[in-house]
């Protein structure tokens, strides 16, 4: 009976050690959340706005250099959005993954 009331007694004690770890660590994340997710709101927008906007100065370039049937500015703006949208859900997706990694380290 002692030898099972001392393994039980060290789990408890691994369990409350890790419960503790954890809330430090959201302690210390919790002062930059608010910061974190404005910076990642504008990564995403400007992961987006950028290729958009080169897109267009590239179809505007063209489109002046060899004027066509064919708005060049239009395909490049679809282009540089499509583009932009891949990357920002290719970062997103990235961060996700890192959480998502992070939470299982913490239930170890």
């Amino acid at each position: 009976m002692p030898e099972n009331f001392d393994k039980k007694e060290r789990a408890f004690s691994r369990d409350v050690h890790r419960r503790e770890q954890r809330k430090i660590r959201a302690e210390k994340k919790k002062q930059d959340k608010f910061w974190f997710g404005l910076g990642m709101f504008g990564l995403v927008g400007w992961s987006v706005a950028v290729p958009t906007v080169a897109g267009i100065f590239i179809g505007l370039w063209i489109d002046i250099k060899h004027p066509g049937q064919y708005s060049w500015t239009l395909m490049f703006l679809v282009i540089g959005v499509v583009l932009g949208c891949a990357n920002a859900w290719r970062w997103i997706n990235r961060e996700r993954e890192n959480i998502r990694r992070e939470r299982e380290n913490d239930g170890e």
